[in-house]
């Protein structure tokens, strides 16, 4: 069978890496080009850094531009403190004159970070999504790929887990963990009406599911609380964040033409989507602690 030469498929080789063009009629393998890479320094046609000296000079540019932008912004912001920079009057007044009229959040610091800020917040909560995936690929391990040795630590700690030596504290963490979990959830709840919110109200939700998992062992911890719980409740709250504001994008930055129904100050249910955002921040950042403790510890087996 002939073998193709158009532009798309020696693209697509040299993409995948099986196959690099250097000239019109010269194609070498992987292990051949590595060879010849190393003894010859010559790169495949099209790639710059086939020029070692325009390769190096663009470089310098590109990170001399960089550096010039960043050092400009620098230079262009406000002195720390200054009382007339804009940042330090205007728009903290806009938040402390106008916020329980525009979010309905009697906390103004719930409403500025879930309302006039929610993209900000929403990038913070994606980090931490992030994070824990990438832990997650690093240091699940696989229940199919264990030897021997971890096999029996495992069923030592089981053991361990089982044993009353942990009475004191099995007795503790099954009075103390509910009531922390709850007080998390109310911290959660009650974030746009006093000092609380998704980010607080989750560290605490997060350390009751940590005293539990300390107590009672991870076994008994996944049997309600597993890897797969943990990525499917944070990617459902992501996507519901991400639903809830994404119509700023098509109302404006002030929501121009379309009004969430802010409800009454001070109630439970008011504040537009400040309420069901807490909760998911919050969801978010409970999965993250325990998700890093179960990672950290043991490496919590794939199910």
């Amino acid at each position: 069978m002939k073998e193709e030469k158009s532009f798309w498929e020696k693209l697509k080789r040299w993409i995948d890496g099986d196959e690099v063009l250097l000239d019109a009629d010269e194609i070498i393998s992987k292990k051949e080009k590595k060879e010849f890479i190393y003894e010859e320094r010559i790169f495949p046609i099209g790639d710059i850094r086939s020029n070692v000296t325009l390769y190096c000079v663009l470089s310098v540019f590109v990170t001399v531009v960089f550096i010039a932008v960043m050092l400009h912004v620098v230079m262009e912001l406000p002195m720390f403190g200054d009382p007339n920079s804009i940042t330090n009057n205007e728009v903290a007044a806009r938040y402390l004159e106008k916020g329980i009229a525009e979010t309905g959040a009697i906390n103004f610091v719930a409403g500025m970070i879930l309302d006039y800020r929610a993209f900000d917040t929403f990038g913070e909560s994606n980090v931490l999504f992030m994070a824990v995936i990438a832990v997650l690929m690093l240091l699940q391990r696989d229940k199919k790929n264990i030897d021997a040795a971890e096999d029996q630590e495992m069923q030592e700690d089981e053991m361990l887990d089982a044993e009353d030596s942990k009475l004191i504290l099995k007795k503790g963490a099954k009075c103390l963990a509910p009531v922390v979990i709850l007080y998390g959830i109310y911290v959660v709840l009650n974030g746009h009406l006093s000092p609380g919110g998704g980010f607080s109200g989750g560290s605490i939700i997060g350390a009751g599911l940590i005293l539990y998992s300390v107590a009672f062992g991870h076994k008994k911890m996944q049997t309600f609380f597993t890897i797969k719980t943990l990525t499917l409740t944070t990617a459902a709250c992501l996507l519901t964040y991400c639903g809830c504001k994404s119509y700023s994008f098509f109302t404006g930055a002030n929501h121009v033409g379309w009004e969430v129904p802010k409800g009454t100050p001070g109630a439970i249910l008011s504040s537009g989507f400040i309420l069901p955002l807490n909760i998911c921040v919050g969801l978010v950042v409970a999965c993250t602690m325990y998700g890093f403790y179960a990672l950290f510890t043991k490496g919590e087996a794939a199910s």
